[in-house]
């Protein structure tokens, strides 16, 4: 079948990167935008443009924001299977409550886990969360969709595929087509150090082409095999191997009730009810303690578990802006006592690995330059795929029209949709999110409705207009969707400025650069769709006009 193994490896790269690439676009570019979640979501929500806030006052803002948590019914009927019997009508025993922030977080997350009468797994909780104005702890509307943290983020490892996880399984699988991929792809290319320094955008269209896949490949190369592999890492416990969880879930509660002898962090509730002491003093005297030890001091992550039981417990951990990892150095006090339990000593050399993974691939700590160099590795990672998939097309779409197949009509047109119609897709919720009125119902609804419209017109788009393709000529719809790109970027950001009166000189004048950054940020791609759409033309132009080909075409290799 093959004449070599190049030509093996060559073969595997070409149908891995076309079957699954379309996951991998999306993962690639939806992971490059949540590197700033945080700061599209305060383009979003006007109401959240304001400094980020240190965690506050659990007395007097944390505490009464958690006592009105409630589970949705939805939240209730997802747990139902999870139960022996029927569901209770009101739930007041709180498992426990938590608070999470980051140096980028104007808004605050509260989440709480309620204990459920005849749950089959005694720790399995029933699970509420609400977003509060930390200042003075009001509530902000559950139906306002957080679109970077609440729709991007979770986009690029899930594709939003809830049922039984299944997106988290099918980003899985491509993730690991793309260390395969990666793999062949190195051994595909002799001169690997090369293709560092080879671009030529004036050559001939498949030979640029193929040169900017081969740059994006190679120079990200580190970049993507990382990624891959944490991401890979990151859910392997969780979903790809849960034995811990399934099949060993005897011997993992065994550990959890020897890891709480071994720790003094009591395991289950004790069923006897217990007040809670000053959980503010608490929190100040883990400042204290980190300060102590030179550590910067902000809370980044406050657990209280086992509310109003007498072996609750309250854990406050650093927040970690600092360095890699998420969250680290927690202290522990009695809940009802605010006597100190235990401070974690120094990670181990695997949890330390652990943690710098993790931390490494989710990036919540404050280094400004290296979160860009982030955004550009996964904006290379697209780029490295949109052209493969141009390269694919443009190689054999001549081939297919001489013999009247439709194969390569088939793949540019779900190239044009996994492209450009994912730009448009993007924009298209930002400018349902600025047109939309702000009292809507169900307001987080329409603006996904107008995601998924605006991907399933380009995809309709990109097949009506995929003809010519059949007669190896290009097809119209790049040219077109590059031209809207440019349009709705500038549209968003002039909404922007028309519903909330935050323009670019405002936002730029006052330093609010998350704002100020995400309006650039769509100027800057509607330059680049604009001058993509007229470099099209042309080529279109070019290719109306009969002309000599000029050398051999390029290989793969």
């Amino acid at each position: 079948m093959f004449q070599g193994f190049r030509q093996a490896m060559a073969w595997v790269h070409t149908w891995f990167g076309l079957v699954l690439g379309f996951v991998l676009m999306a993962a690639f570019f939806f992971g490059a935008l949540s590197v700033f979640d945080r700061e599209i979501d305060r383009w979003a929500i006007p109401a959240t443009r304001f400094e980020p806030q240190p965690m506050p006052s659990f007395d007097a803002v944390l505490r009464p924001a958690f006592e009105r948590i409630q589970p949705t019914p939805e939240a209730i009927e997802a747990m139902r299977p999870r139960v022996d019997g029927p569901m209770p009508a009101q739930y007041d025993t709180v498992g426990t409550w938590s608070a999470y922030t980051t140096h980028r977080d104007p808004v605050l997350q509260l989440f709480a886990g309620f204990v459920v009468p005849n749950a089959r797994h005694a720790g399995d909780l029933l699970w509420a969360d609400a977003t509060i104005d930390p200042r003075d702890g009001r509530p902000l509307p559950d139906d306002r969709l957080k679109v970077g943290s609440g729709f991007f983020f979770p986009l690029h490892y899930g594709l939003t595929l809830d049922w039984r996880n299944l997106g988290i399984w099918i980003v899985g699988l491509s993730a690991l087509v793309m260390l395969a991929a990666l793999a062949t792809g190195v051994v595909m290319h002799r001169h690997l150090f090369r293709e560092f320094f080879t671009f030529r955008p004036d050559r001939a269209r498949l030979r640029s082409v193929l040169d900017l896949h081969n740059l994006t490949g190679v120079v990200a190369l580190p970049f993507h095999f990382f990624f891959a592999l944490t991401g890979l890492l990151i859910f392997a416990a969780t979903y790809y191997f849960p034995v811990g969880h399934t099949q060993l879930h005897e011997l993992h509660d065994l550990n959890a009730r020897l890891e709480a002898g071994r720790t003094g962090l009591p395991h289950e509730r004790a069923g006897v009810a217990a007040g809670l002491a000053d959980v503010d003093a608490m929190v100040a005297d883990a400042r204290r303690r980190w300060a102590e030890d030179g550590k910067a001091g902000d809370v980044g992550f406050l657990v209280l578990q086992h509310v109003g039981d007498a072996n609750g417990y309250v854990s406050v951990y650093r927040a970690g802006t600092d360095r890699i990892a998420l969250v680290g150095d927690g202290i522990h006090y009695r809940a009802a006592t605010g006597e100190l339990i235990r401070e974690d000593p120094a990670p181990t050399p695997v949890e330390r690995m652990a943690q710098f993974l993790t931390g490494l691939h989710l990036q919540h700590f404050r280094h400004w330059l290296l979160r860009w160099l982030y955004v550009l590795g996964g904006l290379a990672g697209a780029v490295c795929i949109a052209t493969g998939f141009v390269f694919f097309v443009e190689k054999r779409k001549r081939q297919h029209a001489r013999q009247g197949r439709q194969g390569a009509r088939v793949v540019d047109a779900l190239a044009v949709a996994a492209v450009t119609g994912m730009v448009l897709a993007a924009l298209g919720i930002l400018v349902a999110n600025r047109l939309l009125p702000e009292d809507l119902p169900a307001r987080a609804t329409w603006e996904r409705c107008a995601f998924w419209g605006t991907w399933m017109a380009a995809l309709l788009h990109a097949a009506w207009r995929s003809a010519p393709v059949a007669q190896g000529l290009p097809n119209p719809a790049w040219r077109e969707q590059a031209t809207a790109i440019a349009v709705l970027a500038v549209s968003a950001a002039v909404l922007n400025w028309i519903t909330t009166g935050d323009h670019l000189l405002r936002t730029l004048g006052a330093c609010n650069w998350p704002v100020a950054g995400v309006d650039l940020a769509l100027l800057a791609t509607a330059a680049i769709a604009a001058a993509g759409a007229w470099r099209l033309r042309r080529r279109a132009r070019a290719v109306a006009t009969p002309r000599h080909a000029v050398g051999p075409e390029p290989r793969h290799a």
